[in-house]
């Protein structure tokens, strides 16, 4: 007697059956979905009220202009290494040393060790803690509650204006990163639920439930939602953050930052509180709830078994797996060089708060039109997300062969003022259409970005303080994570997903 377990009749059948009775479920659950979204449909205030905040947590206080004067500090309280300690100053043909954690150091070098230790922190953080902007009610609670701390500190750099404070200027700097990133990792977790519940999204849904839609339309419609919603809040923000520079113009000319460098030095500090009363007047958060805690777990154990569940599927899924390797490796090699190329852009410029500003202001201008162009073409083409991002990724690992040029030679490798305008506009227009691809994503790469400024920092350490040096680790780290991108198959990656 045949094995009716081999009959292919039977088993495309079976399949048939199983896939009808998947998409029933799925029906279903959007169907139970729908009805609780009209409890939390998303309205205009509220969607505004989120675009807002993200003018406030814009990063310029925490992620821009804390690290400058922390590293011009740095530089003014420091002492060139060829004299004795702290009886010449630094100057822009020498270089710049301070002791720390055990050890005189260069003040770069210094910068990444500390981004590596506030990194580190934001890691434990966020593996702890990261849960809870997905679950229960605390998402709120927290992200005010770094909000606050993220002002207040932004404030307190009033009172770290001179070399002498440059100590705590350390715990500044520390607690800046990680209230600015932290906020922004819980306010990024509202995106899924915002566009869910909106009310042509629930609409789309009721429409499944009915049987006038198909559950794929209705998957690529709150697809499209949500990237609207996400690029919204993009235009908003960079549109906010070009008036609030405009503004910061006219206080350091007031300041007359450009006369001294103690003018420019207290201008920072200046700078950094206004940014903190910006975030200040355009915090006006919402309550919205996460999802429910899964039956068996709890709101403290909920973050570690979301990340064994996470690994043990990674691993299951190959394709996947070889995917989230290229963009944790990818991804530290962007952050770690960006981190660098912002320590050797202040020293060019000699720490002026003018220049800095104007570089941001052209920075965020070729931003939007480097996502925004991605977006065009590959739109209009038809491009492939792979193909994307091995095109943008080349451009990545061209701006680590731009700086390891500057190893041995002065004449090239983010060494001239020329050069730091020129890498505004090529990161805007070529590799900042990074975050296209990983908007929500890129969030959980911080837990691993303390990596590439502990390791920078070992090599401008140990090759003499060359501060060009870690180019040579981010490329060959770069390339090596292209391995991985090449070696994902997207057919497949979509079947198993």
């Amino acid at each position: 007697m045949a094995d009716s377990s081999q009959d292919p009749n039977l088993l495309k059948a079976g399949r048939k059956n199983s896939a009808e009775t998947a998409e029933l479920a799925d029906v279903g659950t959007l169907s139970e979905n729908s009805k609780a979204s009209n409890d939390w449909t998303t309205t205009r205030r509220e969607l505004w009220c989120f675009y807002l905040y993200y003018i406030g947590n814009n990063g310029l206080s925490g992620f821009n202009f804390g690290p400058s004067q922390f590293q011009n500090l740095l530089y003014l309280a420091g002492y060139d290494p060829d004299q004795h300690p702290f009886t010449s100053p630094c100057g822009s043909d020498t270089g710049c040393v301070l002791p720390y954690l055990g050890r005189v150091r260069d003040i770069n070098s210094i910068v990444l060790l500390t981004n590596g230790i506030s990194f580190a922190i934001q890691a434990v953080l966020l593996l702890t803690i990261g849960a809870w902007a997905d679950y229960g009610r605390w998402r709120p609670n927290i992200t005010i509650f770094f909000t606050l701390v993220a002002v207040g500190v932004s404030f307190a750099w009033l009172g770290v204006d001179e070399p002498s404070k440059w100590r705590a200027g350390i715990a500044l700097y520390i607690l800046g990163l990680i209230t600015y990133q932290c906020s922004l990792t819980f306010w990024t977790a509202a995106f899924p639920g915002l566009a869910r519940n909106l009310p042509q999204v629930i609409k789309s849904a009721g429409e499944v439930s009915e049987g006038k839609k198909s559950l794929n339309d209705h998957a690529d419609f709150e697809s499209l939602s949500r990237n609207r919603v996400s690029n919204v809040s993009f235009a908003v923000c960079s549109a906010g953050e070009i008036i609030i520079l405009a503004v910061m113009v006219g206080i350091i000319k007031a300041l007359k930052a450009e006369q001294s460098t103690e003018n420019n030095t207290k201008a920072f500090s200046v700078l950094i509180a206004f940014s903190g009363g910006v975030w200040r007047r355009c915090w006006v958060l919402g309550r919205r709830p996460g999802l429910s805690i899964p039956p068996g777990t709890s709101i403290l154990a909920i973050g570690f078994k979301q990340t064994y569940i996470a690994l043990r599927e990674c691993l299951r899924l190959k394709q996947t797996f070889l995917y989230l390797v290229f963009y944790f490796l990818m991804g530290d090699v962007l952050n770690t060089s960006v981190t660098v190329i912002g320590t050797l852009q202040n020293s060019i410029v000699s720490y002026s708060t003018l220049q800095l500003t104007l570089l941001l202001l052209v920075g965020i201008v070729t931003q939007g039109l480097g996502i925004y162009g991605f977006w065009l073409v590959q739109k209009k083409y038809k491009i492939s997300t792979k193909r994307m991002l091995i095109f943008n990724a080349f451009w990545i690992l061209v701006l680590t062969i731009w700086g390891l040029i500057g190893v041995h030679t002065d004449k090239f490798g983010f060494k001239h003022v020329w050069e730091i305008w020129l890498y505004q506009v090529f990161y805007g227009l070529m590799v900042c259409p990074w975050f296209l691809f990983f908007a929500l994503f890129s969030v959980i790469g911080k837990t691993s970005a303390f990596i590439g400024p502990f390791v920078s920092e070992a090599i401008i350490t140990g090759s003499d303080n060359n501060n060009n040096m870690p180019f040579a680790f981010l490329f060959g780290l770069g390339a090596f994570s292209m391995i991985f991108l090449f070696m994902v198959d997207m057919k497949k990656k979509s079947s198993r997903m």
